[in-house]
């Protein structure tokens, strides 16, 4: 019997002998497809600002997000400094743009940690037969019993302080998500009438993952990975506060606002300006997760 068609803890797979016929839902065309994404403007272009950020900052400021002018310090948002300066004169506009870079990359190699090691997790768990799928589903229980933030923090202590360190203790906190999504759709895919036809047909088994079932699967991992990208980038500039992150005077959104909160009273801009910006990255993306997972609905 292949694994693909062996019962489960959970979840009891439909035998090619005893599969009722389902009747095949409506899938959106390409044209609607198109059209849904250029709906979504007003999303897309934001998000392809913060990735030029990220990409090309000089483009966008020609200011030193370094080194600053101790005659403009505590500025007020202005033509020429439009986030304003901070206490040592140093353009805020500059160092939430430079800074961009620094957390989307930590962010991504979160996202990239949890993705692949989760959807791996969650595919064995789904296929490898019950034993595997106790395993994994205990490891992930495991891990959903530790708040995610509280993974991240201990792993960030136990290491040195830095992007790395920090994009694998968020990573690893998001593994469990990512285990249980994949192993969820593979069993309700793997019961589908088109992948028993092709299991009673001789394929193999991973001729059938790639050909029947991982286009079914693909569509709400893109999408929980543009939310997880969002939540890694306020948990990334949540232990940037608290100071695990890019020391000094590294920019970094997380660091931006741990510096500005001690003149919060006379420079609102410091933190709020920055914080803003974390707030509407994490929106966007989770915007962008909800629209592929319409686009990829089957």
């Amino acid at each position: 019997m292949s694994l693909l068609t062996e019962r489960t803890n959970n979840d009891v797979t439909v035998s090619s002998t005893a599969t009722a016929p389902q009747r095949p839902e409506p899938t959106p065309t390409t044209r609607s497809k198109v059209r849904a994404w250029l709906g979504a403007w007003w999303v897309l272009i934001p998000l392809a600002v913060l990735v030029a950020w990220a990409l090309l900052p000089g483009l966008f400021t020609g200011a030193d997000p370094i080194t600053g002018v101790p005659q403009e310090k505590l500025s007020a948002p202005s033509t020429a400094h439009p986030f304003g300066t901070d206490h040592l004169g140093r353009d805020v506009y500059a160092r939430v743009v430079h800074g961009t870079s620094q957390t989307l990359m930590t962010a991504g190699l979160a996202c990239l940690i949890g993705s692949v090691v989760g959807s791996l997790l969650g595919l064995l768990a789904a296929t490898a037969g019950r034993f595997a799928d106790s395993v994994a589903m205990r490891f992930v229980d495991v891990v959903l019993a530790i708040p995610a933030f509280l993974i991240a923090l201990i792993l960030v202590t136990a290491t040195e302080p830095g992007p790395f360190s920090l994009g694998l203790g968020v990573g690893i906190s998001s593994i469990a998500a990512f285990a249980r999504l994949v192993r969820t759709e593979v069993l309700r895919v793997r019961a589908r009438d088109f992948v028993q036809a092709a299991l009673m047909s001789g394929g193999g088994y991973f001729s059938v993952l790639r050909r029947h079932i991982f286009p079914h699967v693909i569509g709400p991992i893109l999408a929980l990975l543009a939310v997880d990208l969002g939540a890694a980038i306020l948990a990334i500039s949540g232990l940037g506060f608290l100071g695990f992150g890019s020391p000094p005077p590294t920019p970094e959104w997380g660091l931006l606002i741990s510096e500005g909160r001690q003149y919060l009273t006379v420079a609102w801009w410091l933190t709020t300006l920055p914080g803003l910006v974390i707030v509407a990255a994490v929106m966007l993306t989770a915007t962008l997760g909800r629209a592929i997972s319409k686009t990829f609905r089957f």
